[in-house]
């Protein structure tokens, strides 16, 4: 079993609420700006998995006054972002490296990304570069599937 990384470890230790879910979502953007664009909220964390929300508001509207396309492919890389601090040990290191969406439906509301990888790699058998890819769907208010994004991460060790 790999050690738990610093940003879950951090994640953890905060209350799983709606204060503990804010807080871990700002220190998130301090420390990765753009992911600000979309108001993400960090809502489940743990290796493998992380779910991330987003409010409809003006700032992501496209001109139909929908979920802008390139603002949901920002959610689905916080969504994926957030898996991989939590699922990446500090022996190894990760970038993206390429994202391929599918946009299925318009997003008319606010949107619910979910990342989760379909088993957790075995890190000390990565020993020289591997892909990762990290599926990310992202759902409207209603559970609908509205995009649907295959993030292909760069992992190697340090």
């Amino acid at each position: 079993m790999t050690k738990e990384t610093a940003t879950y470890r951090g994640w953890k230790k905060l209350p799983d609420n709606r204060l503990g879910h804010t807080l871990f979502s700002l220190g998130m953007v301090a420390r990765v700006p753009y992911f600000g664009t979309v108001l993400p909220t960090v809502i489940r964390l743990e290796p493998g998995l992380c779910e991330v929300t987003a409010p409809k508001w003006f700032g992501i509207h496209n001109h139909l006054s929908t979920f802008h396309a390139i603002a949901a492919c920002n959610l689905a890389e916080v969504a994926m972002g957030m898996l991989s601090e939590a699922t990446v040990p500090d022996t190894h290191r990760w970038i993206p490296k390429a994202m391929n969406v599918q946009y299925l439906a318009k997003a008319n509301s606010s949107l619910r990304a979910v990342a989760k990888l379909p088993e957790l790699p075995d890190f000390d058998e990565i020993t020289e570069g591997q892909n990762l890819i990290v599926p990310v769907s992202i759902f409207d208010k209603t559970g609908l599937e509205v995009v649907h994004a295959d993030i292909t991460t760069w992992v190697t060790p340090k």
